[in-house]
């Protein structure tokens, strides 16, 4: 009888939806600043989308801003022409934890008004 990871068989069974480079570059998943804002425009735009507002989680690739997600309404952007689907899955699993930890309280974390909101268009 062999034994198969948990990894392994849900892979198995799914399959992966993209898979990043053995050699990538560091990832981290952090709150967003306001001077990240005109980096989550970019992505808005580059995912054609409004961009997310209010606590915002970023996913930083070698520094770059990959993906972002709000926790306020769970709108995600992220980089279209990039292996991103399991960093925005990881943005809300994290975001599902701050969520617990903070019980449901975001008031007190940073916040980011980029301008491709509600009230602006990402392609203008």
């Amino acid at each position: 009888m062999t034994t198969t990871s948990a990894p392994t068989f849900i892979k198995r069974l799914f399959g992966s939806a993209q898979t990043v480079p053995s050699g990538a570059p560091a990832l981290t998943l952090r709150f967003a600043a306001p001077a990240d804002a005109e980096a989550i425009d970019r992505l808005a735009q580059l995912d054609s989308r409004r961009a997310p507002r209010g606590a915002v989680m970023v996913a930083e690739v070698g520094g770059e801003l990959w993906a972002a997600l709000s926790l306020d309404d769970q709108h995600a952007v992220a980089d279209p022409f990039r292996p991103t689907d399991e960093l925005v899955a990881l943005l809300a699993a994290r975001g599902r934890q701050m969520r617990r930890a903070s019980r449901g309280r975001t008031e007190t974390l940073p916040r980011v008004w980029p301008k491709a909101g509600y009230d602006h268009p990402a392609w203008s």
